[in-house]
């Protein structure tokens, strides 16, 4: 997920600067860093030999909400809404 938001990132720089830009720029950036997070979570969850539900549930919050950014930075760099 973090390779697709680089290769997004690497074709809006490719474009015409302007706000829209912009925003998808630095909203994939922010979303590969949540994708980046929960894959850390989800790692650490599997070595720890302690309880790890609560590292589990934050890997699978992080890795949703980084699903649903990514989902509505799609939409928008799409549809060009802004």
């Amino acid at each position: 997920m973090v390779g697709v938001c680089i290769m997004v990132i690497s074709i809006v720089k490719t474009m015409a600067p302007g706000l829209t830009n912009y925003l998808i720029d630095k909203g994939l950036a922010i979303d590969s860093l949540l994708f980046m997070i929960s894959a850390l979570l989800s790692f650490s969850s599997i070595r720890v030999e302690q309880s790890t539900e609560r590292l589990e549930r934050w890997a699978e919050m992080i890795f949703l909400l980084g699903l649903v950014s990514m989902t509505l930075i799609t939409v928008i760099f799409s549809f060009e809404i802004v």
